[in-house]
């Protein structure tokens, strides 16, 4: 802490500790120094031998059976002149220690001999051991293999049976629908069928009942035209007579009634052929209200397809236009002409 009063205002505080500090690294020196020491005299010790056995690794070959070599032949040392019993003695000693070295060289020899032939042994059957291993292991892959390639047939099965089971649904939901088409259609054609006959049977009603009306109004005007005519033996001019020109009317037709069944039908006239000297009468009943009720060639112009010109024309013409008074003629006749 400064003091406010010292005559060193800017000098920095003394930190505590430092001798502490600077015994505490003094220690850890001499410890340092010391473990350095006596590892560097663990170094310098000699390390005590140690043995250790190689083995290397046999192929897998047919082992050959080592052949034991026969013991070498003892030398038998020629027998000595007559020497002392010390002598003697000497000699059997030297010839026992020479065969108990052989004997124990031979021993020796088989011991290593049977040793090896063991390592061998063992060496095959380690070989076989690794063999069987490795079958079995290249077994095991292959039944996981087969196993594996047998899921994956299964799940391709699966997936066609899945896809012909949609494939199935979907053509039988096709068939449904065009069932339901066709019994859609049927419906509509009975339908059509049906208004069909409705309205054709509403039509002979009407033309039915027109022609009722038609043959009671005929029936009247006759009685009429029969009643004007007087007497037999008298003269007078009838209303009977129909007219001769193009689009003439019948008894009740006005004079312009002729130009209205003109304008009418000659659009539908549709011919090609030669115009020279063609002139064809077509014979028209109709209701009152402009229904077509028949026609037909009245006077051939000797050209049969003109003729059939001429009464299609006349057909497609229907309704025929009404006359002055609201009315169509009940019969007249129309003279056609091709246009030249």
């Amino acid at each position: 802490m400064i003091r406010k009063n010292s005559e060193y205002p800017l000098q920095p505080p003394r930190e505590r500790g430092t001798g502490r500090a600077f015994l505490f690294a003094l220690v850890m020196h001499a410890l340092l120094g010391f473990f350095l020491y006596h590892g560097i005299q663990w170094q310098n010790s000699t390390p005590e031998g140690a043995e250790a056995e190689l083995w290397t690794e046999v192929p897998n070959t047919a082992i050959p059976q080592p052949v034991t070599p026969p013991a070498p032949p003892v030398p038998v040392a020629p027998a000595p002149p007559v020497r002392d019993e010390q002598a003697d003695i000497a000699l059997q000693e030297k010839k026992r220690q020479q065969q108990q070295a052989a004997r124990e060289a031979q021993l020796l020899e088989q011991q290593r001999q049977q040793k090896l032939k063991e390592q061998q042994e063992a060496e095959a059957k380690r070989q076989q051991q690794l063999a069987a291993d490795q079958a079995a292991q290249l077994a095991a892959q292959k039944a996981a293999k087969l196993k594996q390639q047998q899921q994956l047939q299964q799940q391709q099965a699966e997936k066609l049976k899945q896809q012909q089971l949609a494939e199935q649904q979907k053509q039988k939901q096709q068939q449904l629908k065009e069932q339901q088409e066709q019994q859609k259609q049927a419906q509509a054609d009975a339908q059509k069928k049906a208004d069909a006959e409705k309205a054709a049977k509403a039509k002979a009603q009407a033309d039915a009942a027109a022609k009722k009306q038609l043959d009671s109004e005929r029936r009247a005007r006759l009685a009429q035209m029969q009643g004007m005519a007087g007497p037999s033996g008298s003269t007078g001019n009838g209303l009977g007579k129909s007219g001769t020109g193009s689009g003439s009317g019948g008894t009740a037709a006005s004079p312009g009634y002729a130009d209205k069944v003109r304008r009418v039908v000659r659009p539908n006239i549709s011919w090609g052929g030669e115009t020279e000297g063609l002139e064809t009468v077509i014979s028209v009943r109709c209701s009152p209200t402009g229904t077509l009720l028949s026609a037909s060639v009245s006077r051939s112009s000797g050209n049969p397809a003109w003729d059939a010109a001429a009464l299609r024309a006349v057909q497609r013409s229907d309704p025929m236009p009404l006359d002055t008074n609201g009315k169509t003629p009940d019969y007249f006749t129309i003279t056609l002409r091709p246009a030249g």
